[in-house]
C-alpha cells in the first residue's frame, strides 16, 4: 500500500500542473449538472466532494516537497492565513486531525443530507444532519481549547502557490520515500559562449537618468506596500491573540454553538410539522450576539479582522433560509428567472438559478450556517 501510494505521490509531483487544470475543470462541471438528469445533484456533489479531498491530499503532498526542497522560492510570500494554520498543524497533532476531520465533514456534509433524504426517513434524516452539527461543533471547540485563538474558516492552509512554480524533481523521488541526491553538476556552457569576453554596451534606458518624483507622496505610496508591518515579523503561530477576557471566549462559543442550535430547533419544527420561525429568529440572535461580543481590534490585527470580515459576509446567507427566504428572495429569484428567459444571454445564467431554486427547499446543506 505503501509503495502504491509513493508511486501515485512521485506521479502527482511529475504531473502537478495538468492535475491542477483537471481539478478546476471538473469543480466548473459540477455548476451545470444539477436538472441535467435524474440523481445529477447527487452526482454533483459527489464529484465536488471527490475533488475537494483530492485537493486537500494534493496540498498535503505539495506543501511537503516545497519544505524538503531548499531551491524552492516562492514568488509571493504565505498568506497570514497559511502562516497560521501551518504553524498549528506542525505544532500540534490535535490539531492537525481535528482541522483534517472538519474539513471532510464539510466537504461531504450535503453528501451525507443526500443519501439520507433517499434511504431514509426525514425523521432519521434530520437527526443525521443534528449528529453531524454536533461533531463539528466539538471539533471546533476542539480546536479552541488547543488554540485558545478564534477560529479561522477554513481551518487548514489553502494552496497559495502556482503548482507550476514548483522545481523539478526526480521521477524517483516522493515525499513518502528517501530523498533523491542533488544534480551532480551544473549544465555546462556553450561553446560559444566560452571565448565571449566582450562585454556589451549598456543599454540607453539604463544610461538615461530618472525624471524626477513630483513629490515625496510618491515615494511614500512605492515604499508602504513593501515595509514590514508587526505581523510580517511575528511567530506564525501568534498572529491571532489568544482569548484573555470570558466576553471573548463566550462569544466565540455562541458562534461555534450558533448551527447546532439551528438545526435542532429546524429538526424538531420539522417532526412536529411546525412552520414557525424560532429557528432562524434563534440563530439570528446568536449571530448578533457573538458579533457584539467580539474584542476590540487594533489594526495591525490582520488575520482577526479578516476573519471577522468572512463571518459579517456570511450573514447575507439569511436570506437564503427559512421564511426570509420562502417570501422575500425566492419570489425575487423566480421574477428574475422569469424575465431572464426572454433575454439571449441572461437566459443562460437564468436557467442555471431555474435549476438550483428547488435544492435550497429540499437541502440543509446549501445555505446551512
Amino acid at each position: 500500500m505503501s509503495l502504491s501510494l509513493a508511486k501515485y505521490e512521485s506521479f502527482l509531483i511529475n504531473n502537478v500542473s495538468t492535475i491542477s487544470s483537471l481539478e478546476s475543470s471538473l469543480r466548473s462541471i459540477t455548476w451545470f449538472l444539477p436538472g441535467r438528469f435524474k440523481d445529477a445533484e447527487l452526482a454533483s456533489e459527489a464529484l465536488t466532494a471527490l475533488m475537494n479531498t483530492m485537493s486537500m491530499y494534493h496540498d498535503t503532498v505539495l506543501a511537503k516537497v516545497v519544505e524538503n526542497n531548499p531551491k524552492y522560492r516562492p514568488l509571493i510570500p504565505s498568506s497570514l492565513h497559511t502562516r497560521y494554520t501551518r504553524a498549528w498543524i506542525n505544532k500540534s497533532s490535535h490539531y492537525k486531525w481535528a482541522a483534517r476531520i472538519l474539513d471532510i465533514l464539510r466537504f461531504t456534509e450535503l453528501v451525507i443530507e443526500m443519501g439520507l433524504r433517499r434511504k431514509v426517513s426525514e425523521r432519521v434524516r434530520w437527526r443525521g444532519i443534528v449528529v453531524i452539527e454536533t461533531v463539528k461543533a466539538a471539533l471546533r471547540l476542539l480546536l479552541l481549547k488547543v488554540t485558545h485563538r478564534p477560529i479561522l474558516s477554513p481551518p487548514l492552509p489553502e494552496r497559495d502557490f502556482d503548482p507550476t512554480m514548483l522545481p523539478p524533481s526526480s521521477t524517483e523521488s516522493s515525499p513518502t520515500l528517501a530523498p533523491s541526491s542533488p544534480v551532480s553538476s551544473l549544465p555546462a556552457t556553450p561553446d560559444h559562449l566560452k571565448n565571449n569576453y566582450l562585454s556589451l554596451p549598456p543599454h540607453p534606458l539604463l544610461t538615461t537618468p530618472a525624471p524626477p518624483m513630483r513629490s515625496d507622496t510618491a515615494v511614500e505610496d512605492f515604499l508602504l506596500p513593501k515595509a514590514l508591518t508587526t505581523s510580517s515579523v511575528k511567530p506564525s503561530s501568534s498572529l491571532l491573540r489568544p482569548l484573555s477576557t470570558l466576553q471573548d471566549w463566550l462569544g466565540e462559543i455562541v458562534y461555534i454553538l450558533r448551527p447546532v442550535v439551528y438545526a435542532s430547533l429546524l429538526a424538531y419544527d420539522r417532526r412536529n410539522k411546525q412552520h414557525a420561525n424560532r429557528a432562524l429568529m434563534t440563530a439570528l440572535v446568536m449571530e448578533f450576539i457573538s458579533r457584539n461580543l467580539r474584542r476590540t481590534l487594533p489594526p495591525s490585527a490582520l488575520l482577526e479582522r479578516s476573519e471577522y470580515a468572512r463571518r459579517d459576509k456570511d450573514m447575507l446567507w439569511y436570506l437564503l433560509r427559512g421564511s426570509i427566504w420562502e417570501t422575500y428572495t425566492r419570489p425575487k429569484l423566480e421574477s428574475f428567472v422569469a424575465s431572464a428567459s426572454r433575454a439571449p444571454l441572461l437566459g443562460l445564467f437564468g436557467a442555471l438559478v431555474k435549476e438550483w431554486i428547488p435544492l435550497i427547499d429540499e437541502y440543509h446543506y446549501y445555505t446551512a450556517p
